[in-house]
This record gives structure tokens, sequence and C-alpha cells, in this order.
């Protein structure tokens, strides 16, 4: 009876902390500040234009923290619920320590560090296109067509054996916590089950979260929608189930936008 109300306070404070993110997010995109979220020009941004401008390499430095602030509320609201489940088998098995709240904070350290290495690098992806577009005549007037082909290599993505075997690796917390903690160097143990789970989770996740670059990255209720549905992808056995159809949708949603934009 006791373990039954351990998971669901366990429970409750996960989706307490998504929930905060959510609120902060659509705080942030209410403000002045908002147009950051997609991707603004801070240098049009009021008191945070006025800051780039005045520290030294301020218009990089600045935008890059609040890049990162951003990116970690977004896998705060999208991605925290999606990893409950083996964090709760981690706190279960480490429950008796003393330092288990340590051991729990190192696995989410290592979850964020994965997801973290993944932001840098489509953010650095999403400056580069930027950049090519505006030295291009052609994508000035045809942007449809980069969001055309991240819409269709997300849907193929669907049918790959990376993105099954990355979920299946997802959809079994028991047993890979138990896999992967050996018990010993535990801090070290700790933070590398964080981090091969977060690999695993990006592994199956990383192509629908390139879609916000598509439709927004401050779009809360696509935000809402591709969270939940990585979340029944990864944590309900019927998730595989969708797998196909969504396939099916986002490759007939990116032939929609090329039709829209050729007339063919």
């Amino acid at each position: 009876m006791r373990s039954l109300y351990h998971r669901r306070a366990f429970y409750g404070f996960g989706l307490s902390l998504a929930a905060l993110a959510w609120l902060l997010l659509w705080v942030w995109s209410q403000s002045p500040y908002g147009r950051y979220l997609e991707h603004g020009d801070w240098m049009q941004i009021g008191l945070a234009g006025a800051i780039c401008a005045a520290l030294p390499f301020g218009e990089s430095l600045l935008p890059a923290a609040l890049y990162v602030l951003g990116w970690v509320l977004m896998l705060g609201a999208m991605m925290l619920p999606t990893t409950l489940p083996i964090l709760d088998v981690y706190a279960r098995l480490v429950r008796r320590r003393r330092d288990r709240l340590a051991l729990i904070g190192l696995v989410i350290c290592g979850y964020l560090g994965a997801w973290m290495v993944f932001g840098a690098v489509a953010h650095l992806a999403d400056l580069g296109l930027v950049a090519l577009v505006r030295r291009s005549d052609w994508l000035t007037f045809n942007g449809w067509a980069l969001g055309a082909a991240v819409i269709a290599g997300a849907g193929v993505f669907q049918f790959s054996d990376l993105k099954r075997r990355c979920l299946e690796r997802c959809r079994m917390p028991m047993s890979f916590v138990i896999e992967h903690w050996q018990g010993r160097r535990e801090y070290r143990n700790a933070l590398r089950l964080g981090w091969r789970h977060g690999l695993f989770c990006v592994g199956c996740c990383w192509a629908l979260m390139l879609l916000m670059f598509v439709v927004g990255t401050g779009n809360l209720g696509w935000m809402l929608l591709l969270g939940a549905v990585m979340a029944v992808e990864k944590n309900f056995a019927w998730g595989r189930r969708i797998s196909t159809p969504l396939g099916i949708a986002l490759l007939g949603w990116s032939g929609a936008v090329v039709l829209a934009n050729t007339g063919v």
C-alpha cells in the first residue's frame, strides 16, 4: 500500500514539474520576448536587444543562453512525462539508499544531456539553413520545400528499423534499468544510465522533434500534440499501432505541401 502511495506521489510530482514547464512556456510565449521561441531577431526585441548590443559577444552568447533555457523547458514539458516510467523503476530500485535523490538527479542529468546535444546540433543546423536561405533566391521564395522535406523525413523515419528498435528499448523500463544498473561507481553509473536512455529516446523521437522547427518552436499547440504522440508511442503497449498511420499521415502532409505550392 505504501509502495502504491509513493508511486502515485512520484508521478504526481513529475507531472507537476511538466505542468510548471508548460506554464512557463505559455508565460514566455505571451511576453514581448515570446518571438525568440520562434527564432526571432533579438536585436529587435526591446531590453534583450539592448543587452545583446551592449555585452561583448552579446549577439551570440545571450541568445544561446536563452535558447538553452527554452530547450530545457520544452524537454520538461514534452519529454519528462515520457520518461517517468523509467525514473519510477529506478527510484524504486534505489529507494532505501540515503543518496537516492542524488542518484535520481544524475539519471535525469544524463537524460537531459543526450537531448541537449541533439538540441545543439538541431540549432546549428537551423542556423545553417537560415543562412543558406538568405543566400539562395530560390529557397527564399520556396522555403516550403525545406519544410516539406523535414515532414517527409519524419514520415519515412516512422517505418525505419532504428525507430522500432529504439522504441522497444524505451517501452521496457524494467529491463533497461536492470541491464544498465550495476550498482558499482553508483554516481557515474546513474549518469551513464540516464545518458543511454536519453540516446534511445532521441533515437526514436528526433524526427518528430524536428517538426517543431517547421511548425514553430514556440507553437504550444503543436508542442502539446507532439508530446502526446511521443508519450503514447513510448509508454503504451498499443502505441506501436499509431506508428504506421502517423508515418502515412506525415507523408500525406508533405505531399499536400508540395501540391499546394507547385500546383501540380
